[in-house]
C-alpha cells in the first residue's frame, strides 16, 4: 500500500496568486528589497522644497515688477493731475517734451522752454520737472528737481 503524500510546506505559507506576494516566492524571482522610507521621503521633501522655492522666487520677482509698474503708473497719474491744474498757455502735443515751473506766487506753469534755454536766468521760475505727454494724455516724468514732490 502506498503512503498518502503529505506536503511538508505549511499551507499558510503558500498562495494561489504568487504575483501578489510582497516577497520573492521562488529562487528565480526578482530581488525585492525593502526601501528605506525615511530616505525616500527625505529626497522627495528636498526636491519639493527646491521646486517650490524656485516658483516662489519667480512669483516674488513678478510681484516686484508689478509693484514697480504700479508705482510708475501712480506717479504718472499724480503728475498728470498736477500738470492739468497748472497754467498752460498752449496746446500740448502727444510725444512732445515740456517743462514744469513753480512761479513766485506758488502756482505752477507748463512751458516749452527748458531750464538751460532761458536768456535771463534771474527771471526764470523754479524748475520742477521735464515731462512728456503720452498718447493716453498722462504725463511721463523724464527729469525732476530734488525739491519737487508730487504729494
Amino acid at each position: 500500500m502506498k503512503k498518502a503524500f503529505v506536503n511538508p510546506i505549511d499551507p499558510d505559507k503558500i498562495t494561489e496568486n504568487p504575483h501578489s506576494l510582497e516577497y520573492a516566492h521562488h529562487a528565480g524571482s526578482a530581488l525585492i528589497k525593502p526601501e528605506d522610507q525615511g530616505k525616500i521621503k527625505g529626497r522627495a521633501l528636498s526636491a519639493m522644497e527646491h521646486q517650490t522655492d524656485i516658483q516662489l522666487d519667480q512669483i516674488y520677482e513678478q510681484m516686484q515688477l508689478l509693484a514697480a509698474q504700479a508705482k510708475k503708473l501712480h506717479d504718472r497719474k499724480l503728475i498728470s493731475e498736477f500738470i492739468y491744474l497748472a497754467e498752460i498757455r498752449f496746446e500740448p502735443l502727444i510725444n512732445h517734451t515740456y517743462h514744469l515751473y513753480k512761479n513766485d506766487n506758488g502756482s505752477f506753469s507748463l512751458s516749452l522752454i527748458a531750464p538751460n534755454q532761458w536768456n535771463n536766468p534771474k527771471k526764470q521760475d523754479e524748475f520742477q520737472a521735464t515731462v512728456k505727454l503720452l498718447a493716453d494724455h498722462t504725463w511721463d516724468i523724464l527729469d525732476k528737481s530734488e525739491s519737487f514732490d508730487l504729494k
